[in-house]
């Protein structure tokens, strides 16, 4: 008899997941953008797939500098695209759990503020209560993180999950996520 109460009870209560998922290079494709506005600035060919493997200044150390310059400029974060099927796919999850949108915004200047306009853009599904700006992910208690970053996944006590980008592509010792549509394989 208890048992099929416990039962009756999980099939009534889904029990729901805290999913913190990271925006750039997760949601959003700001490795694409910095090779974008290295093209345009110095009318070059700078492609993805020149860079698998490593950060884009890697291959081109002579414009690292300007590279870091990118994350000052007014719009950087704002006009970041969506990669592909982030925002379906994250919309079914969040029907289904929790989902926090854990995000680095405190080191450059316009982020903060450029990122949560983005997420209003892109994601108006994910509420501002529901978006964790910070400078450490180190903090973040919840079943999953999605994160390209493997030392923000190394701590975190969860399921940690790490989300292919060209730099990243030789890490090991995470689950791996291709794509939004493994994710939704993974989390639905």
């Amino acid at each position: 008899m208890i048992f099929r109460n416990i039962l009756w009870y999980f099939a009534k209560n889904e029990i729901r997941m805290v999913v913190f998922v990271d925006m750039d290079e997760v949601l959003a494709d700001t490795y694409g953008a910095h090779i974008e506005r290295f093209n345009k600035r110095f009318g070059a060919t700078l492609s993805k797939e020149q860079c698998m493997g490593g950060e884009v200044w890697q291959q081109i150390p002579e414009h690292r500098e300007t590279l870091w310059q990118h994350y000052f400029e007014p719009g950087f974060f704002r006009d970041l695209r969506p990669l592909p099927d982030s925002r379906e796919v994250l919309e079914e999850i969040a029907s289904r759990h929790q989902v926090y949108i854990a995000s680095a915004a405190m080191q450059f200047p316009d982020s903060l503020k450029e990122k949560h306009e983005w997420l209003d853009e892109h994601f108006p599904f994910i509420h501002w209560r529901n978006r964790i700006l910070c400078g450490d992910k180190h903090i973040l208690r919840g079943d999953v993180l999605i994160d390209d970053r493997s030392h923000n996944l190394e701590k975190f006590q969860g399921r940690s999950i790490l989300f292919t980008s060209p730099h990243n592509i030789h890490t090991t010792g995470f689950e791996r996520a291709e794509d939004w549509q493994d994710i939704r394989s993974k989390l639905l």
